[in-house]
């Protein structure tokens, strides 16, 4: 008996040093916090450099003369929409159009154009946190503008008598805004520019004043721009794109009604369906809720703030996810899915706290289950380079960092299937169509690089109970069934497989 309860104990030894070696790997390791609510935003003021018209004290001896045809280039703050005289030609309209100019805030009257002003600056301001990028190291190009470069001031202990500057660039051409006393500039209009004189100081504030226009044009694209100078080499980006167009909304009340659209997938399962859209009323009776239904033998669901969309049999879950969002014209939309229950828990208001207030663009709550355990899908993903056979794909449980001021929330890459998000951010990315019955995670690995993902453990919504006895089960069930969970060898899985290897270019994946 006692080699036995040595084994044993053995065992028991073992599997425990296992399980303490997993929870040491795995376990999410102490998180900073970060701070990503909005802060104020400084008024850009005039985009003409200040610095070229009052330069520093070291620089206000040196005399330039402007070019008034280069300044009028230079982007400012102040557009005006005004017709420019031409001439007058026989049949004018007819072959080259009516040229006319639009004033839109005549849309409003004069008593409600001051509310609407204060509400577009409060939305633009928030997209601009929300659409902000890390700064660069690099100048920017709105076509057709053309923008003053900022060229580091060179520094030299050369007993050179004369000081020269060269600058070329491949998608583009330099001028100068205006012309400093002692400096020779030759290759204005050209992709090639040299300064040259022989006093520093005044090679320098010619440099302030040297301007890039991009003569070869793509929306988003940039020019390394080659700096060299008797004793240095140095290149920087200059990059060529349109600014994005500003994507407002303009709720008549700040509520959940009017910032918040509820979309949702159906399939087969109309009676958990019910008891959702029942559940939501209980808290948010006048909430939009939108339904995509692929079923074989549809039935409408009536009611008011109801908008119920139809598709061909087994179109599939992406394509559903697809047409609900398309038809959202809230700022924000939830997506639940069908067989989820709205509780007292499932605080709407906090995740739209959230998105209104960092830079997130997506936020997941968390799901209960019937048995009470409470799961959020928190999942890291990162992509690995490779070579010839392509990238690698690692997804591990967890995240990035806690963000300051909102406790229970953290930055993370992919959540549960109940999250709130930017409509227009969801639409960027997409939900590939190809994907019919079993998806989740390749929608947040299409939005790798695009969507800033957290997650909050605070706000959480029940799941419907999926135990029922097989006897019991309603043909609708057992179709559903069918279709929702797939044999192993079935197609949808090497589709999967195929998507990632082909359209994604990996090779292989981790995850746990």
């Amino acid at each position: 008996m006692r080699p036995v309860l040595k084994s044993l104990c053995l065992l028991l030894l073992l599997m425990a040093s296992l399980t303490f070696l997993y929870l040491h790997i795995w376990a999410p390791k102490p998180y900073a916090t970060i701070d990503l609510r909005s802060r104020l935003h400084r008024d850009p003021g005039p985009l003409l450099d200040e610095q070229l018209l009052a330069p520093p004290k070291k620089y206000a001896h040196i005399t330039f003369r402007l070019k008034e045809e280069v300044l009028e280039l230079l982007p400012k703050n102040s557009c005006k929409c005004e017709v420019e005289p031409g001439m007058k030609l026989p049949f004018q309209k007819q072959l080259f159009g009516q040229v006319s100019s639009l004033e839109f805030a005549g849309a409003f009257s004069p008593s409600e154009l001051p509310e609407i002003n204060s509400k577009r600056e409060q939305e633009y301001r928030s997209y601009q946190h929300s659409a902000s990028t890390a700064p660069s190291q690099s100048a920017s190009v709105l076509p057709p503008k053309c923008p003053s470069i900022p060229i580091i001031p060179l520094e030299s202990a050369s007993t050179m008598p004369l000081n020269q500057a060269n600058l070329t660039a491949t998608m583009g051409t330099f001028n100068v805004a205006a012309e400093v006393e002692g400096v020779k500039v030759t290759g204005e209009g050209e992709m090639f520019l040299s300064l040259s004189g022989p006093q520093l100081d005044n090679l320098n504030r010619q440099m302030q004043f040297v301007t890039y226009t991009n003569t070869l044009f793509h929306p988003n694209t940039a020019d390394t721009v080659q700096f060299a100078t008797d004793e240095h080499q140095a290149s920087f980006i200059i990059h060529i794109r349109h600014a994005p167009t500003p994507k407002l909304y303009n709720p008549d009340e700040y509520n959940i009604s009017a910032l918040v659209t509820i979309a949702t997938k159906t399939f087969l399962r109309y009676d958990k369906l019910r008891v959702l859209i029942t559940s939501i009323r209980k808290f948010y009776p006048s909430v939009t809720i939108i339904i995509a239904d692929d079923s074989q033998n549809p039935e409408r669901i009536e009611g008011t703030h109801i908008e119920q969309y139809f598709m061909p049999f087994g179109k599939g879950w992406f394509a559903g996810r697809n047409l609900a969002i398309s038809q959202v014209a809230t700022k924000y939309v939830l997506w639940v899915d069908d067989d989820f229950i709205f509780t007292p828990r499932t605080k709407v208001e906090k995740l739209v706290d959230v998105l209104e207030k960092t830079s997130l663009d997506l936020v997941g709550g968390a799901v209960r289950e019937i048995s009470g355990f409470t799961t959020t899908y928190r999942q890291r993903i990162s992509v690995q380079a490779g070579g010839d056979e392509g990238d690698c794909l690692h997804t591990r449980q967890g995240y990035h960092h806690l963000i300051e001021g909102f406790p229970s929330c953290v930055v993370t890459d992919g959540v549960i299937n109940f999250f709130l998000a930017r409509t227009d951010k969801v639409l960027q990315v997409g939900f590939d169509p190809r994907l019919s019955r079993v998806a989740h995670l390749e929608f947040f690995i299409d939005g790798l690089g695009i969507l800033h993902v957290g997650s909050c453990s605070d706000v959480v919504v029940d799941h419907a109970s999926k135990i029922k006895l097989p006897w019991r089960k309603t043909d609708s069930e057992k179709q559903y069934a069918k279709y929702r969970y797939p044999a192993s060898g079935d197609d949808s899985v090497s589709t999967k497989h195929s998507f990632f290897y082909f359209k994604n270019r990996f090779k292989c994946m981790t995850g746990n």
